[in-house]
């Protein structure tokens, strides 16, 4: 799991892998309650996709650049552009759906 900067997801998203990125804020309770799905799939997919989370309070720059008005949001990227956003707490499998088909 990669707690991303602007630094560190710039040149993550420049290298054009598959990315799971969670913006979440820690006084966000379905943040919390999707937390253990996102670490989890962090696990499954080690290797094949990269997945991080973006604290929307420490690094608002990229919450804005990305129009992340609710939390949590998962946006997927691909070769560096966004090619999915899930909002909201949702169960492992809506994510993996995205994963599976783009991996």
């Amino acid at each position: 799991m990669t707690h991303f900067n602007q630094e560190s997801f710039d040149k993550a998203l420049s290298e054009g892998k598959l990315m799971m990125v969670d913006f979440w804020a820690d006084w966000c309770g379905p943040c919390k309650m999707l937390a253990p799905v996102i670490d989890g799939l962090a696990e499954q997919y080690a290797g094949k996709a990269v997945v991080g989370k973006v604290n929307v309070d420490e690094e608002q720059e990229l919450a804005i650049r990305y129009g992340v008005m609710s939390i949590p949001t998962v946006i997927f990227f691909k070769n560096g552009e966004e090619i999915d956003r899930k909002v909201g707490v949702m169960p492992a499998g809506a994510f993996t759906q995205v994963l599976d088909k783009n991996g």
